[in-house]
C-alpha cells in the first residue's frame, strides 16, 4: 500500500532527520524531492503545489529552526499536512435517529460497488448492527446473483426485485428491510459514467426516493487522478457524503487517496485493503500518514489484535506461558490468532520502524509459516502436548507427513524448546539473556554483594 510513495518520501526526509541544524537550502532540496514524489504518485498538481508551499512555510519558521531536533520537526509537519490533506475529520458513518439508516453506494462500473456493499454489511454486523443489502443494479446481468451469493456467505439478508425500474427496486427493498426490523440498509446501484446524463438522472431519482442517510461514492484507487476527476463530476450531480476507496492494497502510488478530499471537499470514509470480505476498514487520515512515513500504525494493530483474539483464550494462554508451558497446541492457537489479523506482511508493516524493511516478506515468511503449520499438524495430539516424546522414528514420520525434511522438524523442535525456556524465565520474573550474557533477575544484586564480601575476607587472610 503506497509503497512507491512511502519509499520516496522517506528518502526525501531521511537526510533532514539526521541533521542537527537546518538551513534554507537543505529544506528547499527536501521539498523538491517531496514535490517529485507526490507528482510521481499521480497526485493532483494543484494539490501538490499547495501542499509543498504549506510545508515549506512551516519548516522555515522560527519554531523549527530553534528546535533541538529540527529534522524531526519537519517530518512532523509533513505528517500533519498529510493528515490534513486526506481529511482530518471523523470517518465514521452517520446513523439515523430513527432506523433504518440507508447507505446508498454509487460509482463507475467495475469500481467494486457490489463487493464493497457486502464488505460494509459484514463490517456493520461485527459492530452489532443488523444490516441488509438491496440489489438495485439492474443493468449488469449477474449483479443480483453476485450480491445474493455474497449475502448467503456472510449471512446478511439480500432484498431483490425482478423489476426494470431501479427506483422501484430500491424503494421496495428499503421498505422490506424496515418491515423485517433491520437497522441499516445498503443499496447497491448500477455502475454509470458521469457523462451519461440519463443514468445520472436515474441515480438522482434513486437517491430522492430512498432518502439515504449516507451517499458513498465508490472509487478504484488504482486509477489515480482519473478517480479524482470522476469524484469531481459526481459531486456536481449527486451530493455524496464520502468516498469508499477500493483496491487500496494494490495502490503503490496513492494519488487518489491524497487528492480526492482536497479536490471534492468530501472525506474518505472507508477503504478496502484486501480481497477478503473482512478487509474493509474505516479510513483514518492520521494513521495513513504515519504508515506512509514509515511510522507504523499501532492503533490499527491493537484494533486488529482485539478483533482477532478471543479474550478467554488469550488469558488461558497467558496463564500457561507464565507457568513455563508452551506446547505445539499453544503454537497453533497463536498462529491462528495471527492469521485472523490478516496477511503477515500487512500486520508487520503496522509496527513502527518495520515498514521499509519488509521487501519480499510476503513471498518468504508466509510460506515458512505454512510449512511450520504443516509440521505441527502432522504430529499426533500426544506429540503436540508432550514434544519430548518425539524420537527419531517419529521425526521421520512427521517430516514425511508434512512434506519437509527431518532437519526442518529438528529445527522447529529446538525453536520450541528455546521459546519454552524463555517464557519460563519470564514467568519467574527473569529477563531472558542475550547471547553471551548471563541471565539477570531481582536477587542477583544481593548475591553479588555476598560474593564480594567473601572475596574481601579471603584477601585479608
Amino acid at each position: 500500500m503506497f509503497d512507491t510513495l512511502s519509499g520516496r518520501l522517506q528518502g526525501a526526509l531521511g537526510d533532514l532527520r539526521k541533521r542537527g541544524r537546518l538551513d534554507e537550502e537543505a529544506i528547499s532540496r527536501a521539498m523538491r524531492e517531496v514535490r517529485l514524489a507526490l507528482l510521481e504518485a499521480d497526485v493532483n498538481f494543484e494539490v501538490v503545489k499547495d501542499f509543498v508551499a504549506k510545508v515549506r512555510e512551516r519548516a522555515l519558521g522560527q519554531d523549527v529552526r530553534k528546535s533541538v531536533t529540527p529534522g524531526q520537526q519537519v517530518v512532523k509537519i509533513v505528517h500533519d499536512e498529510l493528515t490534513e490533506l486526506m481529511g482530518s475529520g471523523d470517518s465514521r458513518l452517520a446513523f439515523a435517529s430513527r432506523p433504518p439508516t440507508v447507505v446508498l453506494l454509487a460509482g463507475l462500473q467495475g469500481s467494486g460497488k457490489t463487493t464493497a456493499a457486502a464488505k460494509l454489511g459484514l463490517l456493520l454486523r461485527k459492530e452489532g448492527r443488523k444490516p441488509g443489502l438491496v440489489a438495485a443494479d439492474l443493468k449488469r446481468p449477474a449483479a443480483i446473483d453476485q450480491l445474493e451469493q455474497l449475502g448467503r456467505e456472510l449471512q446478511v439478508p439480500v432484498f431483490s426485485e425482478e423489476r426494470a425500474d431501479p427506483v422501484a427496486a430500491a424503494t421496495q427493498g428499503v421498505e422490506r428491510a424496515r418491515e423485517e426490523g433491520l437497522d441499516t440498509v445498503i443499496v447497491d446501484t448500477a455502475g454509470r459514467l458521469h457523462v451519461d446524463e440519463e443514468l445520472m438522472d436515474e441515480l438522482v431519482a434513486v437517491r430522492d426516493a430512498t432518502r439515504p442517510t449516507n451517499v458513498l461514492l465508490v472509487l478504484d484507487s488504482m486509477t489515480g487522478q482519473d478517480a479524482v476527476r470522476v469524484a469531481e463530476a459526481f459531486a456536481e450531480r449527486v451530493a455524496f457524503d464520502g468516498v469508499v476507496l477500493t483496491k487500496l492494497d494494490g495502490d503503490a502510488r496513492g494519488g487518489a487517496a491524497l487528492s480526492v478530499k482536497a479536490v471534492t471537499g468530501r472525506p474518505i470514509k472507508l477503504a478496502s485493503v484486501g480481497e477478503r470480505l473482512d478487509q474493509l476498514e474505516y479510513f483514518h487520515p492520521d494513521r495513513m500518514a504515519s504508515r506512509i512515513l514509515g511510522m507504523g500504525d499501532v492503533l490499527t494493530l491493537v484494533e486488529k489484535a482485539e478483533a482477532a483474539v478471543d479474550k478467554d483464550e488469550a488469558e488461558e494462554m497467558e496463564r500457561r506461558l507464565m507457568k513455563g508451558e508452551f506446547s505445539f497446541d499453544d503454537f497453533l492457537r497463536s498462529y491462528k490468532m495471527l492469521r485472523r489479523m490478516g496477511p503477515l506482511q500487512g500486520v508487520l508493516k503496522l509496527i513502527p520502524g518495520l515498514g521499509s524493511q519488509l521487501e519480499g516478506l510476503d513471498e518468504v515468511d508466509e510460506r515458512q509459516l505454512a510449512r511450520v503449520e504443516g509440521i505441527v499438524l502432522s504430529m499426533t495430539p500426544q506429540e503436540r502436548r508432550f514434544p519430548h516424546v518425539i524420537d527419531g522414528s517419529r521425526r521421520q514420520r512427521i517430516a514425511k507427513g508434512s512434506g519437509t525434511t527431518v532437519q526442518q522438524v529438528n529445527q522447529l523442535l529446538e525453536a520450541r524448546k528455546q521459546m519454552a525456556k524463555m517464557v519460563k524465565q519470564m514467568g519467574k520474573g527473569k529477563m531472558p539473556a542475550l547471547p553471551g550474557q548471563p541471565v539477570q533477575n531481582g536477587p542477583t544484586r544481593s548475591a553479588t554483594k555476598k560474593r564480594k564480601s567473601k572475596r574481601k575476607k579471603k584477601t585479608r587472610r
